[in-house]
């Protein structure tokens, strides 16, 4: 039987899911940055310095960034393992769409790093092609709440962690300050569909992915949902008034 889930807020097929969600990201891909920068006001980068912040990461550590888009993340945690004393720390990009994990592959060699040091690798994040217990962290910016199935995929990000390692996922989350909600809600729908268009020329993109935070379970539920796939220490860092949270767990 052929399942349904969202897609924004239209109901469609779990495969038209998914197609839909290359469709989306396979149009933005060469503008992905830049539209980040402008729809966030450079603040995406802040929320992004946390995360690899508060990586545990030591110099010798391998990381996998799943959804890894343009590679920012997997780029500030080698930069992060190799100032330690005679780092040599690996990361592998994945990212189940072609055109954005290949603007990752490229970001990957202008900073100067080699296969031996990261390598992107085309795959699902539900259906992950590693063995178990092969890394020392996985990472996730913003992507988990275009899978599919989201416990699928918080499944397998447990089962290729290391014993002791940890899992860390950046996503847009529920504001928790009085009225943000509401200015948050107005900028979201009003403006940032048509900065789609004009920047990307791809305005239904923009509004699926608003469509998408709306839809995502808030902090609490979705903390929940880690602690149900046997992550231990789960909690989770509001930023920006909780227009964005940082979830981490371990596999203890």
């Amino acid at each position: 039987m052929n399942q349904h889930t969202h897609f924004g807020y239209e109901t469609v097929s779990t495969d038209e899911k998914a197609g839909k969600v290359m469709g989306v990201f396979s149009s933005v891909a060469s503008k992905y940055d830049i539209m980040n920068d402008t729809m966030s006001m450079g603040m995406h980068r802040l929320w992004k310095s946390r995360m690899i912040a508060r990586s545990s990461l030591r110099s010798d550590g391998i990381a996998l960034d799943v959804a890894a888009g343009s590679g920012d993340i997997a780029i500030g945690l080698l930069k992060k393992m190799q100032v330690q004393a005679n780092g040599s720390g690996r990361a592998i990009l994945t990212d189940l769409n072609g055109p954005m994990l290949a603007e990752g592959a490229r970001r990957i060699v202008d900073a100067g790093y080699l296969p031996s040091t990261a390598d992107c690798i085309q795959s699902d994040g539900t259906e992950l092609p590693f063995a178990d217990n092969s890394f020392d962290s996985v990472t996730i910016a913003f992507g988990i709440r275009n899978f599919v199935d989201v416990d699928a995929g918080l499944a397998e990000f447990y089962r290729v962690l290391k014993p002791g390692g940890q899992f860390m996922c950046l996503e847009f989350s529920k504001p928790v300050l009085p009225l943000l909600d509401v200015i948050y809600d107005a900028y979201s729908f009003n403006v940032i569909p048509s900065m789609g268009q004009w920047i990307t020329g791809d305005r239904d993109s923009y509004q699926y992915l608003v469509e998408s935070i709306r839809r995502f379970p808030d902090q609490h539920r979705f903390e929940r949902m880690i602690q149900h796939a046997d992550f231990d220490l789960v909690r989770h860092e509001n930023m920006t008034g909780g227009i964005v949270a940082l979830h981490r767990g371990y596999k203890i």
